[in-house]
């Protein structure tokens, strides 16, 4: 309450019973737990996933989308636990997934059915092509006048409510009976002309369009407060007992594993495990339409790029504890001739290596993401994962640095990087890594910011994961 208020009621005969009043109002307004949110007030989501498959891109063998996260506009929710009933929102039938790969969209992802695997829900459905852009409507052509003596064909424009074909002129044009003409169906509503339909012709074949009126949505109806994210345009066949998939019962458990039989559309094989040649890419799921944001870096010099490459690689050996071997003495033939140039000793092979530049955020510079591992013997591989960004003097600055071995991935996972991308719907990029061990994994997120990599959200909320910082 403010000091005027205050002091114009506290000349009035009944002041102390207004400001107890007042302050009662206060108090209550303060307190937490007096605050609804209004149906109308239920705020846009934002879900981020990982799309894994083998094939080819585009058309998929196999492929499952794991739910990472939710942005519910204040805080960054588990996108597996989020809104079960049973299985999560952002795996709900018919959510439909942008997939991205350093921030260009390369197809979309609908889910269609939601199952466990391994004790974490996991999405099967189909992959399309992005929707291509509507050509442009040509300009009509203005009819200028007929010429009867001109041999070159003419298309004449049906003029106002008339049902003849005529010219501007108002005179029919001269009719051809060897030509073809184009017939309404009959029973068409033709009110707005005043003409009657022509007759049909038996032999004539019709197109028809497709009833669309009597399409019924696929969402869950049960709780109409409930928020939801961004759903395909298209809806989903009916399943066998002619019940759609986010309709049913929802404290029914529905834990489907591969392809199930008659029960709901059918999806592509499940992926299972973690085949040598899977592929991943981000899923990003959003009620409101963004621009795209790319996050690739572009040098000023291109020479920096190769040369930040090669600084971080001595640091990512140096963490693997490889050495490379001294550089070898000239040889002399003999006293009077020169010594012949000795190449550079070769550096120890950097295995799996993936060196990628990002600008995270309009004007921030560069960001530079280098992991590899050793030529080694599964049992005895070390791995490393290296975030950086220039120093003043243009050599790499290390935010972060991850070193694992085979003995101790559960305790320590190996970092891998799946892409950038904007998952607090800030037009910021953050990383988002997988965390992998050698019988679990799990995902996390990282904001790079004023020098910093600081883990923000990883998946599951165990104490498996790397901790911010190291």
């Amino acid at each position: 309450m403010s000091s005027r208020l205050f002091r114009s009621v506290s000349n009035s005969p009944t002041s102390v019973a207004v400001a107890l009043l007042l302050a009662a109002a206060s108090v209550g307004a303060q307190y937490p737990g007096q605050v609804t949110r209004k149906a109308k007030d239920t705020p846009d989501l934002r879900a981020i996933g990982v799309l894994e498959w083998t094939g080819d891109e585009g058309k998929p063998k196999t492929s499952r989308l794991i739910p990472i996260t939710v942005y519910d506009g204040q805080a960054l929710e588990d996108g597996n636990v989020y809104l079960a009933r049973p299985e999560p929102l952002a795996l709900a039938g018919e959510v439909e997934y942008e997939l991205e790969k350093n921030g260009t969209p390369i197809g979309l992802y609908d889910i269609k059915k939601a199952g466990q695997e391994q004790g974490l829900w996991v999405g099967y459905g189909a992959w399309k092509p992005l929707p291509s852009a509507k050509p442009a409507v040509p300009k009509p052509i203005v009819e200028e006048g007929f010429d009867a003596n001109d041999d070159k064909p003419v298309l004449h424009r049906r003029q106002g409510g008339d049902s003849g074909n005529q010219g501007s002129s108002g005179q029919s044009a001269p009719t051809d009976p060897d030509r073809p003409t184009l017939h309404k169906k009959s029973g068409s509503d033709d009110s707005t002309t005043g003409s009657a339909s022509p007759a049909s012709d038996p032999d004539q074949p019709t197109l028809h369009k497709k009833d669309s009126g009597t399409a019924s949505s696929n969402t869950d109806s049960s709780d109409p407060d409930r928020p939801v994210l961004h759903t395909s345009q298209q809806a989903f066949a009916d399943t066998n007992d002619g019940e759609h998939l986010g309709s049913t019962d929802p404290d029914r458990p529905r834990l489907l594993r591969g392809k199930p039989a008659g029960n709901g559309p059918d999806v592509l094989p499940s992926l299972m495990g973690l085949p040598t040649d899977m592929q991943q890419a981000v899923a990003v799921s959003d009620a409101k339409r963004r621009p795209e944001h790319p996050w690739s870096y572009t040098w000023a010099n291109p020479a920096d790029e190769e040369k930040m490459k090669e600084a971080m690689e001595v640091i990512a050996r140096q963490a693997l504890g490889l050495k490379t071997p001294p550089a070898a003495a000239p040889k002399r033939t003999s006293s009077k001739s020169h010594a012949k140039p000795v190449p550079p000793p070769v550096p120890p092979p950097l295995v799996d290596e993936k060196f990628q530049v990002f600008e995270l955020a309009y004007g921030s510079g560069a960001t530079m993401v280098l992991s590899a591992r050793t030529d080694a013997p599964p049992a005895e591989r070390k791995f490393v994962t290296l975030i950086a960004q220039p120093d003043l003097y243009g050599n790499p600055l290390i935010l972060l640095k991850n070193v694992t071995d085979a003995s101790r991935l559960d305790d320590t996972p190996r970092m891998r990087l799946v892409d950038a991308v904007d998952a607090l719907a800030d037009n910021r990029g953050e990383l988002l890594f997988e965390l992998r061990g050698t019988s679990q994994r799990q995902f996390a997120l990282y904001r790079v910011l004023r020098g910093t990599a600081e883990k923000i959200f990883v998946t599951g909320g165990g104490d498996f994961g790397v901790a911010p910082g190291q």
